[in-house]
């Protein structure tokens, strides 16, 4: 009885070993076979990813390529650039040159045509070298206002294009309590050489010491006038005792006038009611270098006609 109650146990024990090496087996199967599959899905993944990797490779060889062509080209570019930079900097070096050439070429014309437009006989030194026709006449005259005049109902006229510096000259002279007036200004051919031929009765040929000949005045430029003041009146020849006339040696320059015939002239006596409108760059320069107008030669003078009636230097 024992016997098969072991031989029962004993099959019973090994149908469970087989059972459980039955099981085992197939867990191992199942898990071979997962292993397997597995490694099947990494083999394909790696397949996949090193074929990715080489195309990644291949995109990124084709990105540096093209980052260097373009890298190349923007140094191209960057040359090209400074080449037509310094190409431009050239040419605007070159049309500024021009624009300076062309702006003293113009300057020039204008000064030219300025000269060409301007008597020259208003530069001209008169007194005993130069002669004026008795047909010569300023191309035009303006009356001088009363105000400014000794003789208030004489009529007495200036070159029109005097006249404005005049006034402001005459106006300063107010202002400074040293009013300056004027007895004398335009006189033709005709009453230049009356007024010679009166002087000449009375003087004889002492009048040329101190009057021109027709065609040899000043005055028949209509840029020259006599001055005098209201408390000398027609005694102008005392001129040089006023302040007037001390003002006029300080300030006459400003407004382009000029003592023609100082001490120790060549021409006529000396002469300090008699200034005449030179411009104001020449009566400057005069002035500051202690000069007179009849010291300079004709040539020089000639050199500030296209600047006569400049309103600054």
């Amino acid at each position: 009885m024992k016997s098969i109650i072991l031989k029962t146990l004993i099959s019973l024990f090994s149908l469970a070993i087989f059972a459980v090496l039955g099981y085992a087996g197939y867990q191992y199967q199942q898990i071979s076979n997962e292993l397997a599959r597995v490694n099947a899905e990494n083999d394909s993944n790696s397949r996949l990813g090193a074929k990715q990797t080489v195309e990644y490779q291949g995109n990124i060889k084709q990105l540096e390529d093209s980052i260097k062509q373009k890298d190349a080209y923007i140094t191209f570019l960057e040359g090209e650039n400074a080449d037509l930079t310094r190409s431009l900097a050239d040419e605007r070096g070159k049309t500024q040159g021009f624009e300076e050439q062309v702006s003293i070429i113009g300057k020039t014309i204008a000064e030219i045509q300025k000269i060409q437009n301007t008597d020259a006989e208003l530069l001209k030194k008169y007194s005993k070298v130069y002669f004026l026709n008795e047909n010569y006449k300023p191309a035009a005259l303006t009356t001088i206002p009363s105000d400014e005049l000794v003789e208030k109902k004489r009529i007495i006229e200036i070159h029109a294009k005097v006249a404005p510096f005049l006034n402001a000259m005459v106006a300063a002279s107010n202002a400074t309590g040293t009013p300056i007036r004027i007895i004398s200004g335009f006189r033709s051919y005709e009453e230049q050489r009356a007024l010679k031929t009166t002087y000449q009765v009375t003087y004889g040929a002492g009048a040329n010491k101190f009057s021109a000949d027709q065609g040899y005045s000043e005055h028949q430029l209509g840029t020259t006038v006599d001055l005098s003041t209201e408390k000398l009146g027609l005694a102008y020849t005392q001129f040089a005792e006023t302040k007037a006339y001390q003002w006029m040696l300080n300030n006459a320059y400003q407004y382009g006038f000029i003592i023609s015939y100082p001490k120790g002239n060549k021409s006529y006596q000396y002469e300090p009611w008699h200034w005449r409108f030179v411009g104001i760059a020449l009566a400057t320069y005069l002035h500051d270098n202690n000069m007179y107008f009849y010291d300079l030669d004709q040539r020089t003078i000639d050199t500030y006609l296209g600047k006569l009636f400049d309103d600054h230097i």
